[in-house]
């Protein structure tokens, strides 16, 4: 892509990711102290926009092992996480931005978990249908799934955590609209309207009946297990 040899053009890219998810979370500070971003319109906008990293996946070759190093901004903020999880201040930009409350632990619950299932997608499912879709839905449907919700959301039901069917309905059609696009961009041979559109169903219906703080466990399995099926 660069020029370079697959090592250094991998580590050129991967480079740009964690230039694009820090600069992300610095601006989101800036938001949150400066113009009063709400926390969890913060928190959402950060969630989508670490998601929108599969989008920096065709830069890397996948010739060389290297390829892997698409995870290191992911394996970083693990790390990050819980550190600051555990010992960070009310203060700490990361506190600011993705939590809901400004409790640090809030960061070793949900953000932790993206950032791990992140990771598994970025290895065991790199460049492949199911990797790239789970992201997409994760990043953008549960993203903006509670955005629409929490502020329009009229009809409410509750099976295991509070939702709104305003929300499920941004959930689908937030997924289903991000994959087709990101599927197309990422993996074209693997771009399928049908199979997306039953998937970000099922992605639907997971978001819909999953315990609080677990959506980001339950979204991926949903749609990686429905993909054999599918």
């Amino acid at each position: 892509m660069f020029g370079l040899s697959p090592l250094y053009n991998n580590l050129l890219a991967a480079l740009f990711t964690i230039i694009y998810v820090f600069s992300l979370v610095a601006l989101m500070e800036v938001f949150v102290t400066r113009f009063g971003l709400a926390r969890d319109l913060s928190r959402k906008i950060t969630h989508i926009g670490a998601g929108m990293i599969i989008a920096f996946l065709p830069l890397f070759d996948d010739t060389h092992w290297s390829k892997y190093f698409n995870v290191s901004i992911f394996v970083i903020w693990i790390a990050l996480l819980v550190q600051k999880g555990l010992f960070a201040d009310v203060n700490d930009e990361a506190v600011k931005t993705m939590t809901r409350t400004g409790d640090r632990r809030e960061l070793l619950k949900g953000p932790l978990y993206f950032v791990i299932v992140a990771t598994i997608c970025g290895t065991l499912f790199y460049k492949t249908f199911e990797g790239v879709l789970a992201m997409s839905i994760l990043g953008w449907g549960d993203g903006m799934a509670p955005i629409i919700g929490s502020r329009y959301g009229k009809i409410k039901y509750q099976i295991l955590s509070p939702k709104s069917v305003e929300g499920s309905l941004t959930m689908f059609v937030s997924a289903f609209v991000a994959s087709l696009l990101l599927v197309q961009f990422i993996v074209p041979q693997e771009y399928n309207f049908n199979r997306i559109l039953i998937l970000s169903g099922i992605a639907t219906i997971a978001e819909g009946i999953s315990p609080k703080e677990l959506d980001n466990f339950i979204i991926p399995l949903a749609v990686i297990g429905g993909a054999q099926f599918v």
